[in-house]
């Protein structure tokens, strides 16, 4: 036990600085999903004609692709087209706009989950549909929306694993890193995966202290539905 302790402590340096680079791929790419994922979320409950088809179309396909795949095109593909991006902003795109189809769902369910009657009386007071979804329907769904959404936040964190494929020195690309100097994969890999544990757990339970100062009373979505 002596020998796995001091061996973790002599890799913990790498590991660390891997752990940050996914902290902050994750950080990047929830941040973009969001900015993504709400207004197609808007469009697809309330957009009519193009505007919903485009939604639809945008969701679908992020969702019916895998996301290496996505991240590949971005990374191996654009500079086909002249478009150069480096590995880390790349990784946090393919991250996002992944990311984005699944929150713009989300968000979606949790606006559906309010009463229409809302909108209606929201409506009979003199406010427009776009005044109403701003002051009334997306305070309220944001806030319903928070344990599904935290899925999302704990994927995040394993998903950015992929981004090893592009060369990107996130966690998972320190481990092998460290495996190929040391030629240890299960110890490696044992601690790289109590590290995953660790910081998934300290996440979740930040996630639950937030939903808990927010959430509205006797309506939730629980995490667990979402599973």
């Amino acid at each position: 036990m002596r020998e796995q302790i001091a061996f973790f402590v002599s890799i913990f340096p790498a590991l660390w600085e891997g752990l940050i680079v996914s902290l902050k791929l994750s950080a990047g790419a929830l941040i973009l999903g969001f900015t993504i994922g709400l207004p197609m979320a808007l469009a697809r409950t309330y957009g009519k004609g193009i505007v919903k088809k485009i939604a639809i179309a945008y969701i679908e396909t992020i969702r019916g692709t895998p996301m290496v795949v996505q991240l590949f095109i971005i990374y191996f593909g654009l500079p086909d087209l002249g478009i150069l991006i480096d590995r880390i902003p790349a990784a946090i795109i393919a991250l996002g706009i992944n990311s984005s189809a699944y929150q713009a769902e989300y968000f979606r369910g949790a606006i559906q989950s309010i009463d229409s009657g809302q909108m209606m009386a929201a409506e009979a007071l003199g406010m427009t549909k776009k005044q109403a979804v701003r002051h009334i329907i997306l305070p309220q769904a944001l806030r319903i929306v928070l344990p599904p959404w935290s899925n999302e936040v704990i994927y995040m964190v394993k998903y950015t694993s992929v981004a090893f494929l592009i060369a990107v020195p996130e966690l998972m690309a320190r481990g092998k890193m460290i495996i190929s100097w040391t030629f240890k994969p299960l110890e490696v890999l044992f601690w790289v995966g109590v590290i995953y544990v660790i910081v998934l757990s300290i996440i979740a339970k930040i996630v639950d202290l937030v939903e808990l100062k927010i959430s509205i009373p006797g309506f939730q979505m629980s995490r667990e539905d979402h599973y």
